[in-house]
C-alpha cells in the first residue's frame, strides 16, 4: 500500500553529456473493484486511497449515496495464485437492503470513454441515475473571475507528490471564498476525483452543493458527469472541455469554465454564478 512512486535508472542528457542517475517517477498500478464478491471493473491508478477512489467511483455509477448505504472496503486477501496480497484488488461489500446492480459483461457503464456511449444516451444515463440536483442551496453561488483564476496555483501548491515526479494529474474541491477543502493526485484525472469524492461520502459530506472542483487538464465527459452525480455546481479546468461535457454542464444547470490559466478563462456554461462586470 501507498506505492505512489517509485525509483528507476534514467540517462539523463543534457548538453550532448550523459550521466546515469535514478529517477522519481509515479507508480501505475491496475486496482480491480469487486462489489459484493463480484467483480465490477478495472482502472489504472496512483496507489493510495483506495477505498475512497472504489467509493467515489460507486458514486459516480448511482450505486452509493451515503456513508450509510456503505458496509466496508477490504483489500482482498489471496488476490494471487500464491495467496498473497498484493493490495490492488478491493471489494465493497454494500449495507443490507441497498440495491446490488446487474453486473454483466454488457453493463451500462458511461464512467468510461470507451464504453460504447455517446451523446443522447450518455445524457440519459446521468439523468436517470443522479441522486441530487446540482443546486447552490439558500445563497447561490458567485464567483470572480479573480478568484477563479487563483485555484489553479492553489491545486499546484497542494501537488506535493507532482513535485517529485512531474507525473500526476490533480483534482481539488474548494469552497466559494477559494478555501482548499480537499486535494487528490493520480496517474489519472478521473481517478483523483473519484478519490475526493469517495472521502466526501466516507466523511458524510454528499452532496457536494456550494463547492468548486478545479482539475488539471482538460475536462471530459466523464469529469462532468462525477461532478454532477456527486452534486458539485462548478467545474473548473486549466484546458479544454469536451462538446458532450458542455452539454451536460448545460443541462444539468452545472457552471463549467474552461482553458483555466491566469486572468484569462471560458465559461462555457452556468454563467449565471459568474460575477461579470
Amino acid at each position: 500500500m501507498g506505492r505512489v512512486t517509485e525509483r528507476r535508472r534514467v540517462i539523463r542528457i543534457r548538453d550532448g553529456a550523459a550521466t546515469v542517475r535514478p529517477d522519481t517517477l509515479v507508480a501505475e498500478e491496475p486496482l480491480e473493484i469487486r462489489l459484493n464478491g463480484k467483480p465490477l471493473a478495472i482502472t489504472m491508478r496512483t496507489p493510495g486511497d483506495d477505498f475512497a477512489l472504489a467509493a467515489g467511483f460507486l458514486v459516480s455509477e448511482g450505486v452509493l449515496g451515503s456513508a450509510g448505504e456503505l458496509a466496508n472496503i477490504v483489500y482482498c486477501a489471496g488476490a494471487t495464485e500464491d495467496g498473497s496480497n498484493t493490495y490492488n484488488v478491493v471489494d465493497v461489500r454494500l449495507a443490507p437492503g441497498v440495491p446490488v446492480p446487474d453486473i454483466t459483461l454488457e453493463r451500462n457503464v458511461y464512467t468510461t470513454s470507451s464504453c460504447g456511449l455517446c451523446g443522447k444516451a450518455s445524457l440519459d444515463a446521468v439523468r436517470t441515475t443522479a441522486r441530487w440536483p446540482v443546486a447552490d442551496g439558500p445563497a447561490p453561488m458567485r464567483l470572480t473571475p479573480g478568484l477563479l483564476a487563483e485555484l489553479p496555483d492553489r491545486l499546484r501548491e497542494a501537488q506535493r507528490v507532482f513535485d517529485r515526479t512531474g507525473g500526476l494529474h490533480a483534482a481539488a474541491l474548494f469552497s466559494p471564498e477559494g478555501e482548499l477543502l480537499d486535494a487528490r493526485e493520480d496517474v489519472g484525472r478521473h481517478n483523483a476525483v473519484d478519490k475526493l469524492v469517495g472521502r466526501a461520502l466516507q466523511q458524510g459530506l454528499l452532496p457536494l452543493s456550494g463547492t468548486v472542483l478545479v482539475v488539471s487538464g482538460r475536462a471530459s465527459f466523464e469529469l462532468a458527469q462525477k461532478a454532477v452525480m456527486a452534486g458539485i455546481p462548478v467545474l473548473a479546468a486549466v484546458s479544454a472541455p469536451s462538446s458532450l461535457a458542455v452539454d451536460l454542464a448545460a443541462e444539468a444547470g452545472m457552471t463549467l469554465v474552461g482553458f483555466l490559466r491566469g486572468a484569462s478563462m471560458n465559461v462555457y456554461a452556468g454563467e449565471g454564478r459568474i460575477a461579470l462586470g
